[in-house]
């Protein structure tokens, strides 16, 4: 059974930093493509950044480009996103996920982050 536990989030103030952590278990990490989605309230849930199974292409939202960073740690079984420059409209609960846990319907309990102006 798939499970997907974010960390790392928090209230900063715009111009800051986080960085988020998502541990994998559950399934085969090392070949599964992650993805950092984010949902604001009364908004629809969006991939922010990707990533392949080897780490070797990332992909972003062009709201995040420049800004977000994301990384995986397949030892660890581990995805990360560092978030820098953030902006109140980054504010959004976060969650990880792989396309294989998404065709299943499940997600995390995600993790709040929150930017102050």
């Amino acid at each position: 059974q798939v499970q997907l536990v974010e960390s790392g989030g928090g209230l900063v103030q715009a111009g800051g930093s986080l960085r988020l952590s998502c541990a994998a278990s559950g399934m085969i990490f090392s070949i599964n493509d992650m993805g950092w989605y984010r949902q604001a309230p009364g908004k629809q849930r969006e991939l922010v950044a990707a990533i392949t199974s080897g780490g070797t292409t990332t992909n972003y939202a062009d709201s995040v480009k420049g800004r977000f960073t994301i990384s995986r740690d397949n030892a660890k079984n581990t995805v990360y996103l560092q978030m820098n420059s953030l902006k109140p409209e980054d504010t959004a609960v976060y969650y990880c996920n792989a396309p294989i846990a998404v065709a299943q319907g499940y997600w995390g309990q995600g993790t709040q982050v929150t930017v102050s102006s």
